[in-house]
């Protein structure tokens, strides 16, 4: 195993063809967002352009826009480190993913139709049978489409693109309750469809943020491992 923590084999090589520094950035931004690289982790490069089957350019120009970001810490003398984001981080993030879910969570209960009422179902059965199967990363990718298509249903461009700007921290702080979550969650889930369903505004705005209020909780009391 590499040193910066991923065993071989587990990330595709990526292709040649298109903005290789744009894949590089997307590849490890998704590798931190699911934990895969974890904070605090020291990130070396070269052994990261191995993994990636990239030279080290592209990986330093990701480290970087990266560190611009906030994924990542560069030290002088010591190197590129995962961010450690601190609970007052959390807290704030999650606090503003709570104001923009319930408005989204209130519009889609005034505009959504039979159609959108049936994708949530879908995604919610997804996400129940991904807990009872203690898949935790498909639990954390359903969860994060059934708030996005929540926020897709709302029909508001403009929130929608506040939401894109805070998910994948949403996610990162996400993946470490999410088996604490578990069940719960997509009880929630349900509670809001029903809601959205008989078209009440106020009842989906209310459960939507006791949801989104649930896991902000459940991160500040989390486990740490």
């Amino acid at each position: 195993m590499l040193s910066a923590g991923l065993p071989q084999g587990t990330v595709p090589k990526l292709e040649r063809p298109g903005p290789l520094r744009e894949r590089v950035y997307e590849a490890l931004l998704e590798l931190i967002t699911t934990r895969a690289l974890r904070p605090g982790q020291h990130l070396v490069e070269s052994e990261l352009a191995g993994h990636l089957g990239v030279s080290r350019q592209p990986v330093r120009e990701a480290l970087q826009r990266l560190n611009t970001e906030g994924w990542v810490d560069l030290r002088p003398a010591q190197g590129a480190f995962v961010h450690e984001p601190t609970e007052e981080e959390a807290d704030q993030l999650l606090s503003v993913r709570t104001l923009l879910e319930a408005e989204a969570a209130r519009l889609a209960a005034a505009h959504s139709g039979r159609p959108g009422i049936e994708a949530l179902e879908e995604l919610c059965a997804r996400g129940e049978q991904a807990v009872a199967d203690d898949d935790v990363d498909l639990a954390v990718a359903t969860n994060a489409a059934f708030h996005a298509k929540v926020m897709e249903l709302a029909g508001n461009v403009v929130l929608s693109e506040l939401a894109a700007q805070v998910d994948r921290r949403v996610r990162w702080y996400y993946t470490p309750v999410a088996r604490q979550r578990g069940t719960r969650s997509w009880i929630e889930h349900r509670e809001l469809i029903a809601a959205i369903a008989s078209r009440d505004e106020r009842r989906a705005t209310e459960v939507m943020r006791a949801h989104t209020e649930h896991t902000r909780q459940t991160y500040h009391l989390r486990e740490q491992s």
